[in-house]
């Protein structure tokens, strides 16, 4: 049987940017704002971090730039560019964001993370506004940005993560969250948007962790499904033991009422140990962790290392990105340039070559054909 020809990721990108709404009067318009959000996007994965960085090199590749778009009047200065980007309302891009990652990515993702950030510079002390908090859903097996979601500081991650539950398709996935959306409300929104949920368990939920603790040490728990996987890198020895628990009525917590379930739809308790031994010195770690589904300690391994995934993405946009030191505070500027690095991410990840991500950005500032065929690789 035949197989479909490959799809062109940079046709598939264009299409999406033409879809974002322009928040101009048409006949102020003298660049199209799908070719600003190319010319933004192009120059992130080239290694611009900042607006005149991102002019800077489009006033040198305007060739390059004007065989995707017009380019008419070549590129707009920083401060018209950063007037654009502070105005584009930042739902509709990221909904164009979302619905690019679902042509990339037809299939739906078997584990998806949840997890949030905070931009340390994006506060503005004269206009008493906090930092800028992100939170990002991450296709751990597909190591892919699926949603972004802002809220004005952490202690809202919670709502910022039932806003995408309630538009991000996870039915049928196992939704992994870090302990501060370990709660109740928070477990009940991912079942009810068709998936299961593992949640870290930590100091936020006391008589439950204390409870897991005690029944864990406990001798009678020393037959559990287990499972040992041994690493060896760089001189240090890691074992990390996975054990779970499918019988959890003993579980009580602060109940209202008798017989009342701890997490909805609780069904696995889940215990790793994490050891590690390197110049004589050795370290453990015991980590705790609820599941809506009976998993298999081969299965609750492969959610809580994915996990992790998404934790490598934030080093990636800090390191990488330099997200961290971005200064954009007014407007929209903040939150949608956030998403531009989003989709930089996604598209280096893809379409780069054996090159680190850092490497591929350099390449691709210096060579317009690594950049072509970054941008133009297969949507497999």
């Amino acid at each position: 049987m035949d197989q479909a020809p490959p799809r062109d990721s940079l046709r598939l990108l264009l299409q999406h940017f033409s879809r974002v709404e322009d928040p101009r009067d048409p006949w102020r318009v003298r660049f199209q704002l799908s070719e600003l959000l190319f010319l933004v996007t192009s120059a992130t994965i080239a290694g611009c971090d900042d607006y005149d960085e991102i002019v800077a090199w489009g006033d040198s590749h305007v060739a390059f730039l004007r065989q995707h778009g017009e380019f008419y009047f070549g590129v707009p200065k920083e401060d018209w560019l950063r007037t654009v980007m502070n105005r584009i309302d930042p739902a509709l891009f990221e909904a164009a964001f979302m619905a690019w990652v679902a042509d990339l990515r037809p299939d739906g993702p078997e584990v998806v993370a949840l997890d949030g950030k905070t931009l340390r510079r994006s506060h503005d002390t004269n206009a008493a506004q906090a930092a800028l908090h992100l939170v990002s859903a991450w296709a751990s097996n597909e190591r892919l940005v699926l949603a972004q979601e802002a809220v004005p500081d952490k202690a809202n991650e919670t709502a910022a993560i039932r806003a995408i539950l309630g538009r991000l398709p996870v039915n049928g996935a196992l939704v992994t969250v870090d302990a501060i959306g370990a709660t109740p409300a928070v477990a009940a929104a991912i079942q009810e948007a068709g998936a299961d949920y593992v949640v870290a368990l930590k100091a936020n939920q006391p008589s439950l962790h204390a409870e897991a603790d005690l029944f864990f040490t406990d001798p009678a728990s020393a037959g559990l499904p287990s499972l040992e996987v041994v690493d060896k890198d760089h001189g240090r020895l890691e074992t990390r033991t996975y054990r779970v628990c499918h019988d959890i009525a003993w579980l009580g917590g602060n109940r209202r009422y008798p017989g009342e379930p701890r997490f909805p739809g609780l069904a696995c308790l889940i215990q790793t140990t994490s050891r590690s031994e390197k110049a004589g010195h050795v370290s453990e770690q015991i980590r705790y962790y609820l599941s809506s589904a009976k998993l298999t300690p081969e299965r609750a391994a492969q959610a809580i290392r994915g996990h992790w995934g998404i934790e490598s993405l934030h080093w990636v946009l800090d390191v990488t990105f330099k997200e961290d030191l971005s200064r954009l505070r007014r407007g929209h500027g903040a939150k949608n340039m956030a998403l531009v690095r989003r989709f930089a991410f996604n598209i280096l990840r893809r379409g780069k070559d054996k090159n680190s991500l850092k490497t591929a950005r350099k390449i691709a500032g210096w060579n317009t054909d690594y950049l072509q065929k970054i941008l133009t690789s297969a949507a497999r």
